[in-house]
């Protein structure tokens, strides 16, 4: 620099100036950070001592719309050699939600064909407020309608007279209106207004309101119900296991995860089955975005039918219908594939059917490791250990692919029968056996 000591630090934050006036160039600094932006605020600093001034970068600008719009501007360029692969976009969240949103849907009066799964689809909030709104709405309707058939007939204008008969006795405006409106919807009854056999019109309205409102009455309550009675929250006690393993068992390369159960009461005819959502091209060429594949679980076997008492590991056998039959370890580290797992059964309090979902990504399949036993023998009884419930061990696994691990026990086979020497029957030393030994002379 020009005079004195500066450093010039380099650091996450930004730049870091550190200056050591001497002598003559104190002057030289104090007309400098007298106009510096970073003494707006009447910074008054002693030249006889170091300063440390902070370099803040500034943020990058916003790019303009053109260059969103262009995918050859958009990319940034900076970082492409030193950022590592990006993660998976999930087809589904781990708690089993379901990562898609449906948009520029234009044939909205579907929902309102099947009025009453939209409603008990709604969010708790919106459904008290539109159990709240049709009460209020329906006694404010009929209430009005009493208090325009006692004003057209007079009823308002002869309020203490005997001789008068009104539609509702001792209704006098339109709250009291509004209160026999409400106690006849709801069939309460004080007693003290009461509809007279001189009103036809009235007869007739109330019919009409006791049939509406009992239709109310049935379709919000029955919202409410199914509402509360739904299964979710027992989904929330049905476990999954964080990763899925890939290991031997009797030989061959199996993927494996685990469920339980932390209830007591248990899912009565418990099912559970798996898809593979990885995307595909056809040898036509066409592109199948997120296509779906099943995965055996043992539908075969009937293994897929669970007794879920204690947590199980589902184990899928990787043979040549596998989606996994040629996939290798170092494959599995380059592979963009999401495991779909789906529990289904019954609630064994309700009746009604549940359903648990959970995902894994490629990066969540470790490869040679199997689960920790939870299960231990005790006096008695069984206990499940759930704080190892997600823990894995390392174990010996090949690392490549079931094809060429059941291709390799084919070639070791061959060579050990070609290498074998072969006896025959009857003999200790593979000697063939004389013709003439145990005949008789003639």
């Amino acid at each position: 620099m020009f005079c004195g000591d500066t450093v010039l630090v380099a650091g996450r934050s930004g730049l870091r100036l550190t200056l050591s006036p001497q002598g003559s160039c104190r002057n030289f600094w104090s007309f400098i950070l007298s106009y510096s932006p970073l003494m707006a605020r009447d910074l008054r600093v002693s030249m006889d001592q170091n300063l440390t001034v902070d370099i803040i970068p500034r943020e990058p600008k916003k790019l303009p719309k053109q260059a969103r719009e262009d995918p050859s501007l958009m990319v940034d360029r900076s970082n492409m050699f030193s950022e590592s692969k990006k993660p998976r976009q999930r087809y589904m969240e781990k708690d089993g939600k379901c990562n898609v949103h449906h948009g520029n849907v234009k044939e909205t009066y579907r929902y309102f064909s099947d009025l009453f799964t939209t409603l008990v689809d709604l969010k708790w909030h919106f459904s008290l407020l539109i159990f709240t709104l049709a009460y209020t709405i329906t006694w404010l309707f009929f209430g009005l309608i009493w208090w325009f058939i006692a004003y057209i007939r007079g009823d308002l204008e002869h309020i203490g007279d005997k001789s008068w008969v009104p539609c509702v006795e001792n209704l006098n405006g339109f709250v009291s209106a509004f209160l026999f409106s409400i106690e006849t919807e709801t069939t309460i009854g004080y007693g003290y207004r009461v509809i007279t056999e001189k009103c036809p019109e009235g007869i007739v309205l109330l019919l009409i309101q006791a049939i509406l409102g009992s239709i109310v009455n049935a379709l919000m309550v029955g919202c409410m119900f199914v509402k509360i009675s739904q299964p979710k929250k027992r989904a929330e006690t049905l476990m999954f296991s964080n990763n899925a393993v890939i290991s031997l068992r009797d030989g061959k390369l199996c993927l494996m995860f685990r469920v339980g159960d932390l209830r007591s009461s248990h899912i009565v005819e418990a099912s559970i089955r798996a898809k593979l959502i990885k995307s595909k091209q056809t040898k036509e060429g066409e592109f199948i975005p997120l296509n779906q594949t099943d995965i055996n679980v043992g539908f075969d076997t009937g293994d897929d039918r669970l007794f879920l008492v204690s947590p199980l590991i589902i184990s899928h056998e990787i043979n040549e219908k596998s989606p996994f039959w040629e996939m290798s370890r170092v494959q599995l580290e380059t592979e963009d594939f999401e495991i779909v797992v789906i529990l289904e059964g019954m609630v064994e309090a309700t009746g009604m059917t549940c359903q648990a979902r959970c995902s894994y990504v490629a990066t969540e399949v470790l490869w040679g490791h199997r689960f920790t036993p939870v299960l231990t023998l005790e006096k008695g009884f069984y206990e499940v250990d759930y704080t190892t419930f997600h823990d894995t061990y390392e174990t010996t696994t090949p690392s490549i692919s079931a094809k060429e691990l059941v291709e390799l026990h084919r070639g070791d086979r061959l060579f050990h029968q070609l290498h074998t020497p072969q006896r025959n029957e009857g003999t200790q030393n593979g000697a063939p056996r004389s013709k003439n030994i145990g005949a008789q002379p003639d």
